[in-house]
């Protein structure tokens, strides 16, 4: 059985192995594959089984590789497989579902304390030479902001979306969430359900951890941010086209919002275009949320796990059946 998987350097850049793979075929790891169709064909040649974490799989690949009897996404979201395509050409297409739920709901916690207290910017200061310089004891850049009383808005209550819930809480926080269902058992006096409109309007931080839909791309747009209030930030962990960087960029060059914090952008890598890249008080990180090595590890076992029950005819984490 020939196995191959076309992107593994961010899930193991060499602190993990593979070993629990390739125990099952002779397996091929390519740490990048070009994203065109010649390159991804040449690297499964007549592979049995891929990995993927954001090489794309369109219908023209999988309609070129008859071989292939099943892909695992080194990832959550899938969007990357073209699903209907693999189940016409019967390839079961599994992912790792809750692998970096703690970490990325961590994550948004540093987010929103580097929003408050500009850690990294203080640090900088004093390196340079500004405390030795100075004629007080203290000083600060910007405004240093107290969590305690403030309001999260969580768009989207996933497990992502309900960690993070739970630690703003410890911090002192009120929650307010705005989510296709209502969950009421997770109401309290800290955690409300509201309209999305009442989130915008009211949070003092903003923090999106919904699924990229349809429905969802562009949530945050010229329009959602004039509701928001000229203090509040926003913060991204989720999905760079959620937003609508241009708006976005000119709502934070024009002062209508206080800041950003974003992890993701809307193409990655960054592309040197990105409106986002000089917009103010915009803190961007490489899309790292998900990538302590405990999330991997995680990671990597339900990988094993998914390809062993694909072999063992007992499937886990089908994404379409």
């Amino acid at each position: 059985m020939k196995i191959v998987v076309l992107d593994g350097y961010t899930l193991n850049p060499g602190d993990l192995n593979w070993e629990g793979i390739s125990q099952f075929g002779n397996l091929k790891v390519f740490d990048r594959t070009a994203y065109n169709d010649d390159a991804i064909l040449k690297n499964i040649g007549d592979a049995d089984i891929v990995f993927t974490n954001k090489t794309p799989l369109n219908k023209s690949v999988l309609l070129q590789t008859p071989k292939l009897k099943y892909i695992g996404v080194l990832a959550t979201g899938y969007n990357v497989v073209d699903v209907v395509a693999a189940k016409q050409q019967n390839i079961s297409v599994t992912n790792v579902p809750d692998y970096s739920s703690v970490a990325v709901a961590q994550f948004t916690m540093a987010l929103i304390l580097e929003l408050c207290h500009h850690i990294g910017s203080h640090h900088l200061a004093v390196k340079e030479g500004d405390w030795i310089k100075s004629k007080d004891f203290s000083f600060w850049n910007y405004p240093l902001i107290e969590l305690a009383g403030k309001t999260l808005g969580i768009i989207g209550f996933g497990k992502i979306g309900k960690a993070t819930a739970k630690l703003a809480e410890a911090f002192g926080m009120h929650i307010l969430v705005y989510n296709r269902t209502v969950y009421s058992e997770f109401e309290s006096d800290t955690l409300k359900f509201v309209s999305l409109n009442h989130l915008l309007q009211t949070s003092d931080f903003i923090s999106l951890h919904c699924p990229l839909t349809t429905e969802t791309e562009h949530i945050i747009n010229a329009s959602s941010l004039t509701q928001m209030k000229p203090n509040a930030f926003l913060i991204n962990t989720a999905r760079g086209p959620l937003v609508h960087e241009h708006d976005l960029a000119k709502a934070l060059n024009g002062e209508k919002i206080a800041g950003a914090a974003l992890d993701v952008v809307s193409a990655e890598p960054m592309a040197a275009n990105n409106p986002l890249l000089t917009a103010k008080n915009c803190i961007i990180t490489p899309h790292i949320a998900w990538a302590p090595k405990e999330a991997r590890e995680r990671l990597m076992q339900t990988t094993i796990d998914n390809l062993k029950g694909f072999i063992e005819g007992a499937p886990l984490n089908v994404v379409n059946m």
